[in-house]
């Protein structure tokens, strides 16, 4: 599908009020998609380490997918790592993401990233850069762009971070601009997670759970419309066939929470049960 380049500028109705209200916002911005992405107060931003480790891969893909299949839009800078693992955990939830870039709109940074690219668009999602065109990155406007990234959202969650990584620009511009900053809890022994736990010695909000980001955001678990437990019930189990107890821990809900929704589907006709797992029909 072909998106087409648009443009917004400071003086346009279109422009989030969330990016207008921070210091040196873009006067301009350019993007590909759905403008829509951006919810008020249910954008989060989530960034960390380019070198995640295995614990950062589970602890993203988790808490982003939980959060990310009730509503919250998911917002990151493309990169590899958990950038990128954080916008394809979104995407498997059913969930958007808005992807900032610090090249040319054109431009897929990285190149071998373009399916993923593609699939951001194609989901409902949203490129955004401040540069025209194909223009090549450069070092400077890697951290240029995280300005955008903790400016759209209301909370910005750090994964994983070494003392000087480029992720705590991100959460010290969350600060300045008055937003709330959270951090993932790393063993101390980690060069990874020493960025991270010093934010957390420094004030962030610990998180242990989705929950803990949910509740930034004013939801719990029982926010989730039906319609879209419903819905992600049968995303998850067209991806592969599970058991209850194994459909509970992927959608992070609870066997009672699932129970009746379980029993629907079955009535409807939709999933059928055959040795204990669930199918989608």
């Amino acid at each position: 599908m072909c998106h087409t380049v648009r443009s917004v500028s400071i003086d346009s109705e279109n422009y989030p009020e969330s990016l207008r209200n921070i210091n040196d916002r873009p006067i301009i911005f350019y993007y590909k998609g759905f403008l829509n992405a951006l919810v008020p107060d249910k954008c989060l931003a989530v960034v960390g380490s380019r070198r995640m480790t295995i614990y950062g891969r589970r602890v993203t893909e988790k808490v982003v997918y939980e959060v990310a299949s009730r509503g919250i839009t998911i917002v990151s800078g493309f990169m590899y790592g958990i950038d990128a693992t954080s916008h394809k955990a979104a995407l498997s939830a059913g969930g958007r993401t808005v992807a900032i870039m610090p090249c040319g709109i054109n431009r897929v940074h990285p190149a071998y990233q373009r399916d993923l690219y593609q699939e951001i668009l194609d989901s409902g999602g949203l490129i955004i850069s401040e540069y025209p065109g194909n223009e090549q990155p450069q070092l400077w406007t890697y951290p240029r762009r995280n300005r955008i990234v903790a400016g759209l959202c209301k909370a910005t969650l750090i994964v994983e971070a070494a003392i000087s990584s480029g992720s705590l620009i991100t959460a010290n511009l969350a600060k300045e601009f008055g937003r709330k900053t959270l951090a993932v809890p790393g063993p101390i022994t980690s060069t990874t997670s020493a960025g991270t736990n010093e934010l957390i010695k420094s004030g962030a909000i610990l998180i242990r759970n989705s929950q803990d980001i949910l509740s930034v955001y004013g939801l719990g678990y029982e926010d989730l419309p039906i319609f879209e437990v419903k819905n992600n019930i049968l995303s998850t189990l067209s991806r592969e066939p599970m058991c209850l107890n194994e459909l509970c821990e992927a959608l992070g809900f609870s066997v009672a929470e699932l129970g009746s929704k379980i029993t629907v589907l079955l009535l409807s006709g939709q999933i059928v049960e055959e040795g204990g797992r669930y199918y989608v029909n």
